[in-house]
């Protein structure tokens, strides 16, 4: 293959390589190695406890991010950059990730405000994870950014009992683990389902209209 691409000549061979070798822009999943970091998530303040809508909690939030092991930022980071999407359902019924999770005060430093590495742009359940250095982050940091309760035995109000199960889903999969600890990879697709689950259980998100 190479030696045809030679017949391209040098500047077009050397695009066509390190397109190969370097990979898309944005597309860091190799970089996301390692464990889920230990948080003591029942400690932290000003989570939510009842029920949807959660809107984001952001009167305690400056107070979550050193216990989260998270960072205020002025600007959006660069270094790892990927995106994932998030799915909650309650009873068959999808609840809203809202807007401007983890961007205080519209992120507006003149207005103390600020990024955290991990937030959202609008209602789509799209997570961007912007963060300055490379290192694991998890569903369980972005849902206690937003300001909600989440464990293995409730999302915000809503708590398993019998007839009202809560399960987690990794890309159409069942996953048993501790749902904090799930690690955030690019384009991974997460559900949490409360009760009645959905006619279908999302295994993936179309990224295409997004450009993502």
């Amino acid at each position: 293959m190479l030696y045809g691409l030679a017949a391209l000549g040098p500047v077009a061979l050397a695009v066509v390589l390190l397109v190969i070798f370097v990979g898309k822009p944005g597309s860091s999943t190799n970089n996301v190695t390692g464990s889920a970091p230990t948080i003591d998530y029942a400690a932290l303040p000003g989570i939510e406890t009842h029920k949807a809508p959660w809107p984001p909690e952001y009167a305690s939030l400056p107070d979550r991010l050193a216990p989260l092991k998270l960072s205020s930022l002025g600007v959006q980071g660069t270094t790892l950059h990927i995106h994932q999407h998030l799915d909650v359902f309650v009873n068959g019924k999808r609840a809203t990730v809202p807007a401007l999770v983890g961007i205080y005060a519209n992120g507006d430093s003149t207005q103390g405000g600020f990024f955290v590495e991990l937030h959202t742009h609008n209602t789509s359940g799209i997570i961007h994870l912007e963060a300055p250095k490379k290192g694991v982050f998890t569903l369980g940091q972005f849902v206690v950014v937003w300001g909600v309760r989440l464990s293995k035995q409730c999302i915000g109000g809503y708590c398993a009992a019998p007839g009202k199960p809560l399960k987690f889903y990794v890309n159409g999969k069942r996953f048993r683990g501790d749902p904090n600890n799930i690690v955030l990879h690019q384009h991974d697709e997460y559900a949490i389902v409360y009760g009645k689950p959905p006619a279908k259980i999302p295994a993936k998100y179309d990224w295409g209209p997004s450009g993502l």
